[in-house]
């Protein structure tokens, strides 16, 4: 019998009906109300999972986050995307956030148990920044408590992506390498780089993808 795990509230009696007379499987749930696996006996077969950022990126007017965690056999995908609306970007090198220095900026932390090993990653623009800083760098810290308008250089960091230009209408769409991973236990942050635009961001559109493998 194939196993197939989903959210509870997201399967109903009839579809767990249905499923067991047609398809010959039976649903089995989890007490994590985020996991979402099928398929297999081996629960790490296939899962999907979400992950969340810190407040300081999550209170933010108008911020839209989605994160998610998808898991196929040996590779590990893991997706954020976010929309920039309502957070503020301040000097050159400063972290990105919801102003007046709001603590928990992070974008999403990395765990070898949910994203696995990271062995590559692109960083895309989905809509033009506009409002705050458009050249926008990558970092990961060892610590998820950096604020808005702080340094990331006062955090332990390693610069994923120096992107060294504007996101603009130019390079819309484009998929930039990472040139360095973030560790097992480490979180990701987004920093004001160029002209340090001191300003919120009133559009903007980015997705990171991180690709790992099992721990």
């Amino acid at each position: 019998m194939a196993k197939h795990t989903f959210k509870l509230s997201d399967v109903t009696p009839d579809a767990r009906i249905i499923a067991r007379s047609a398809l010959g499987y039976d649903f089995n749930y989890y007490a994590d109300a985020e996991t979402l696996l099928f398929g297999s006996s081996d629960e790490t077969a296939f899962r999907m999972q979400n992950i969340t950022p810190g407040t300081g990126i999550s209170t933010g007017t108008g911020t839209l986050y989605s994160g998610n965690v998808t898991v196929a056999g040996d590779l590990i995908k893991t997706e954020i995307f976010i929309d920039l609306t309502g957070l503020n970007s301040s000097a050159a090198g400063d972290i990105i956030g919801v102003q007046g220095g709001t603590a928990n900026c992070h974008i999403g932390e990395i765990t070898s148990a949910l994203c696995g090993t990271i062995v590559a990653g692109t960083f895309q623009s989905l809509e033009t920044p506009a409002g705050g800083e458009p050249d926008i760098d990558l970092f990961s810290a060892t610590v998820g408590t950096g604020a808005e308008d702080t340094a990331i250089s006062d955090l332990t960091e390693t610069k994923l992506l120096d992107l060294g230009a504007d996101l603009a209408s130019g390079n819309l769409g484009t998929q930039f390498a990472l040139t360095a991973f973030p560790a097992a236990g480490e979180f990701l942050y987004l920093v004001a780089s160029g002209g340090g635009t001191d300003d919120t961001y009133t559009a903007g559109k980015l997705l990171i993808t991180l690709y790992g493998q099992p721990a």
